[in-house]
């Protein structure tokens, strides 16, 4: 048994939110076949093709491509079900046996065994380079108890594995690789076991995969491999596709959707999801060191007019991490920081900033990014927040903030969403998390809800321990959700099968090519 009743329940209940809007199988007219190479315009270079030492959420879209992780997900719900793990089964609260699927090998033809299983997962959890280890903080240990079967010992009940096992956590990476790789990484030589292996990164160019011919799933993949172009300019990525140069574009700004729509030659498919545009911030570090500064930005922000003029009305304004439709959601906390400037300057000037104050923080360089920066430049300085945005790309960017560095007070970005809820408070708000810029602490009621969240399977449990995660979050301003943006996917008519998720991170399981 790999699910209980009330899980597949809490699942189909977070898939409410696209249920009416993603259908089924959009486009796909006739039998699949082989053959092509679909080319895809991307938005930003990867971090890190490691998924243990890569720091910034737009790296998925490429990860997903080389590695297979433990478990997959649904979709349109995000209910997990099997991947290399074809089951598992809590046998008590707080042991997880993994069944691990037989005949697998990674590309370079080692056995993807219960014994690589374990080195991937004791690394992800441990190594000093890995940037996922609070996905597995739950995790005391990694056994083998069988050639294909893996039994995690868990500190505490820990419900939310099996989702976290579908994303970086349950990516699985070549031992040989790994041990053979200088410094341990793999960061610019990726070995998986999925559909598509490594060619070739040009870096800001172009990332190159080719069919994984001895792929465990049947019939998959269908293209013979795939050139990801990397460009950073949306208006110029989705030209390249009405153009004919690229087949696809992902993540395309809702101002291009009236535009692209009118090209004959080009479909368009969108629909919610979890990625939200939030601005982070370091709270340990001046200004943000003083919660009523945090809490003044949270009310300076026009979330509302946010919504219209940066995302053409195409997103959810956002109070929380979570959307409405989420089973999770709060309504209560969305309620704690309407827009009131005036309130904003009254919370500054007893921070001690009775003239304002003046922040930096990091952000992008692309049109779109440039655009939500001025609004919010204009918009918080009605309360007083003289705010300064220093621009690079995506990976340096995140990297200088996140990083050691510690670049800046804020960062304007977003989060691209996890399968659970649960990843997403504890990546960013416990305190040794890598998406915590500051590794500052939190307090321990927090860290004691995340944990309450993923202590059982009941969904009225669940969502108890998530609305006190989320009010403890807002209440103390640790960061400054803006909006929901809904995916936006622009593709030519040869394109079929493309699916969009709820993570609105792009996979192209049943993606083939037609004439």
């Amino acid at each position: 048994m790999m699910m209980t009743t009330r899980r597949e329940v809490m699942a189909l209940i977070s898939g409410a939110l696209v249920t009416t809007t993603l259908g089924g199988r959009a486009f796909a007219e006739g039998a699949p076949k082989k053959g092509g190479i679909l080319r895809i315009s991307a938005p930003a270079n990867p971090s890190s093709l490691d998924p243990a030492t890569g720091g910034a959420g737009s790296d998925h879209a490429f990860l997903f491509t080389i590695y297979d992780t433990l478990t997959e997900w649904e979709f349109d719900t995000l209910k997990p079900k099997p991947g290399l793990a074809e089951s598992w089964k809590f046998t008590d609260p707080t042991t997880l046996v993994l069944n691990i699927r037989a005949g697998v090998t990674f590309h370079d033809g080692t056995p993807l065994d219960a014994e690589a299983v374990k080195f991937n997962l004791e690394r992800n959890r441990s190594d000093a380079k890995s940037n996922i280890k609070a996905d597995l903080l739950s995790v005391a240990a990694v056994e083998v108890t069988g050639p294909q079967q893996v039994t995690l010992k868990l500190k505490t009940p820990d419900t939310a594995l099996p989702g976290i096992l579908s994303d970086r956590a349950g990516m699985m990476v070549s031992p040989t690789a790994l041990k053979a790789a200088e410094g341990g990484v793999v960061t610019r030589k990726p070995v998986g076991a999925g559909a598509y292996s490594f060619v070739s990164w040009a870096d800001g160019e172009k990332i190159v995969v080719k069919r994984n011919e001895k792929y465990w799933k049947p019939e998959r993949p269908l293209p013979d491999g795939i050139e990801i172009s990397i460009i950073p300019e949306l208006t110029t990525g989705a030209r390249s596709v009405t153009a004919g140069q690229n087949d696809l574009i992902y993540q395309l700004p809702p101002r291009q959707k009236v535009i692209i729509e009118r090209a004959s030659s080009v479909k368009v498919v969108h629909g919610p999801t979890l990625y939200v545009f939030q601005i982070f911030l370091n709270w340990a570090k001046p200004p943000f060191d003083n919660i009523k500064v945090r809490q003044a930005l949270n009310f300076a922000i026009d979330r509302e007019s946010f919504v219209k003029a940066a995302l053409a009305g195409l997103a959810e304004p956002a109070y929380m991490n979570l959307p409405k439709a989420h089973w999770a959601y709060d309504a209560e906390v969305a309620k704690l920081y309407p827009y009131d400037p005036d309130k904003a300057r009254k919370l500054l000037a007893e921070a001690g900033f009775k003239e304002g104050t003046q922040i930096e923080f990091g952000g992008y360089p692309d049109q779109d990014s440039v655009q939500r920066q001025e609004i919010l430049i204009e918009q918080l300085r009605k309360a007083g927040i003289n705010a300064r945005f220093v621009n690079a790309p995506v990976a340096e960017a995140s990297a200088a903030f996140f990083g050691p560095e510690k670049k800046g007070a804020g960062l304007l970005s977003a989060w691209t969403g996890r399968p659970d809820p649960s990843l997403t408070y504890s990546l960013m708000f416990t305190k040794d998390a890598y998406y915590n810029g500051g590794r500052a602490p939190v307090p321990a009621e927090l860290e004691a809800a995340i944990k309450e969240s993923r202590a059982s399977e009941d969904i009225d449990t669940r969502r108890k321990a998530f609305s006190t995660v989320q009010r403890l979050v807002m209440e103390n301003a640790f960061v400054a959700p803006l909006a929901f943006q809904f995916e936006l996917v622009a593709m030519n008519k040869k394109v079929q099968g493309y699916r969009p998720n709820l993570l609105g991170k792009p996979k192209y399981d049943d993606v083939w090519l037609g004439s």
